[in-house]
């Protein structure tokens, strides 16, 4: 049986290291441009509180996302023929934005780019990117299954990265919790009963398309037209703890397992306190009162979130013994699932090899 196993991973986190003080200095409003009646320390406080955000990492003005995706793929490509790659595919959602300009750059694609840094000279290695939201890099690990069930694939590079930073209003409160990161997997074919085993994904866009988008500054005095990324925090708190769990159990159920076969759960890492309640209702879902303690790891409390760079991050730095409590075995069942701007959310289930 053909299977699609993750035989490397990698990552990149910025060096440059974001506290909550930092942003003490910052004037912050409403979307109607009413400024914000409580203290800056008050603000900055509550949103440590509600998201358990204590700093977040923001790459050097010098780099951009394709740089960043190159460093990932590295090494996770650790030993590995790069001419014999069939694809090449990079989840982002903003393309590479300057530091002093923040207007898209995506053209070539981030993954054009990605395969002209690593000088894969193969015209068959092909590179595209999918900009599906904070799931991206979810949605690339489903694409890439599917090339490799079809036959069409043996090899297939997946990277997510992005670089929120260059895109966070710093009058929004929101804006701080965004942060920059890469992280990269390389799924091979194999004759074995490990790899992914199932995925399930959904788009509810017809109502909730634009709960996450752009949009300019909350600042009525900011006098420049960029656009920043913009949410309605609450609505997708909402939305995200109600149909997340109903989204892992398909794909548990997709693989014939049920949640005591599992050894851990890897969220998008947005807020802590929502992945918390979406953790909460997915075992009330099973009717199972005792939660694991170590069952799922987090990042965000020094990472931020990272968008698409999330999961690939901390599926990498677990691999590498870098997460305290955290290890993955043979055998291990793992749940990745991650919500984003679309609404898309989706789940994957897979088996440690």
């Amino acid at each position: 049986m053909i299977n699609s196993i993750i035989t490397g991973t990698g990552s990149y986190i910025p060096t440059v290291k974001v506290p909550n003080r930092q942003f003490l200095r910052n004037e912050f409003y409403e979307a109607d441009g009413t400024k914000i009646a409580k203290s800056t320390a008050d603000i900055v406080n509550k949103l440590q509180e509600i998201t358990c955000i204590r700093e977040r990492r923001y790459v050097e003005d010098s780099l951009n996302v394709s740089d960043i995706s190159f460093m990932a793929a590295e090494c996770a490509l650790d030993g590995i023929d790069r001419e014999s790659l069939d694809y090449i595919i990079v989840a982002q959602n903003f393309g590479d934005l300057k530091a002093d300009n923040i207007i898209p750059d995506m053209v070539p694609t981030i993954a054009a780019r990605v395969k002209h840094k690593l000088r894969i000279k193969n015209p068959y290695t092909i590179a595209y990117d999918v900009p599906f939201g904070c799931p991206g890099w979810l949605h690339g690990m489903t694409i890439a299954d599917y090339y490799i069930k079809s036959g069409d694939a043996k090899k297939v590079l997946v990277i997510g990265a992005e670089t929120l930073s260059r895109v966070s209003d710093p009058h929004d409160v929101d804006g701080m919790i965004y942060s920059d990161g890469a992280g990269a997997t390389l799924v091979e074919a194999a004759d074995m009963d490990s790899g992914i085993l199932s995925h399930v994904t959904r788009s509810d866009t017809y109502d909730k398309a634009y709960l996450l988008g752009v949009g300019k500054s909350y600042n009525p005095n900011h006098s420049g037209d960029e656009l920043y990324i913009k949410m309605q925090g609450h609505e997708i708190y909402k939305y995200a703890v109600r149909t997340v769990p109903e989204v892992v159990k398909q794909s548990l159920d997709k693989a014939g397992l049920t949640l005591s076969d599992v050894k851990k759960v890897l969220i998008h890492q947005a807020n802590q306190k929502m992945d918390e309640a979406i953790l909460a209702r997915l075992f009330k879902l099973y009717k199972i009162e005792d939660i694991p303690e170590h069952i799922m790891p987090m990042t965000i409390s020094w990472l931020g979130n990272s968008s698409v760079a999330t999961l690939p991050t901390m599926l990498d730095l677990i691999q590498r013994g870098q997460l305290n409590n955290h290890a993955l075995l043979a055998g291990d069942i793992v749940v990745f699932a991650s919500v984003g701007a679309g609404m898309n959310i989706n789940s994957m289930v897979y088996k440690m090899q």
